[in-house]
């Protein structure tokens, strides 16, 4: 009788142990996908600002669903590439996915400022904007992440495709229903799902 409590706690202690360890790498990896993603997220940033200071601020003639065009034809070239395996212009894949990254950030960034009526050329208030949308965005992750358990991470990357263009196709939707839902998120979180998986993407390329 007293071997059999010892061995059942010999067990619960080996299994409260294998837990207590694989809570310690899911926390050690979470905090290894942050350090990536601001990673990336600096890159794509210094790509933004140096464009801006080509073109200026004239993507803020885009109206959002021409941003959302924007982000469809280069969602729908990876996935061309993909599947034909052939890359005529020469461009890369993880060029286009940091472009999907800036696009949705500029989405976001017009939206607010249409909202707010804010009009500004002022590169230093856009790059504030730009920083507070990133930093919201990577706080969504880090929680649907903690949920998740880094799965993303055995995804292969053409589902990354995919669900953006799953997302791109519920954004036009809702543009198309003059920005209301039911019961489903607005264009604001698919923008910043979007971002996600792209980063997701980028990461494991």
């Amino acid at each position: 009788m007293k071997k059999n409590e010892n061995s059942k706690l010999l067990m619960f202690l080996a299994l409260k142990f294998a837990k207590s360890k694989i809570n310690f790498h899911l926390c050690y990896r979470m905090q290894d996908t942050k350090k990536q993603y601001n990673t990336v997220i600096k890159s794509c940033k210094s790509v933004f600002l140096r464009k801006n200071e080509d073109y200026g601020t004239s993507w803020r003639l885009f109206r959002p669903s021409s941003l959302t065009d924007q982000i469809y034809i280069k969602a729908q070239r990876i996935r061309n590439i993909e599947d034909s395996g052939k890359n005529a212009v020469g461009d890369d894949i993880k060029g286009e996915f940091m472009g999907i990254v800036n696009y949705s950030l500029i989405a976001l960034i017009q939206l607010q400022m249409l909202k707010d009526q804010v009009e500004t050329d002022n590169i230093d208030t856009i790059a504030a904007a730009y920083d507070h949308w990133a930093d919201k965005t990577r706080d969504l992750m880090l929680l649907k992440n903690s949920d998740y358990s880094e799965v993303w991470r055995e995804m292969r990357i053409s589902s990354f495709t995919d669900l953006i263009l799953v997302k791109i196709a519920r954004i036009k939707q809702i543009e198309d229903n003059s920005g209301k839902t039911q019961i489903s998120e607005g264009v604001d979180a698919n923008y910043q799902d979007i971002i996600n998986y792209a980063i997701f993407a980028l990461i494991r390329l």
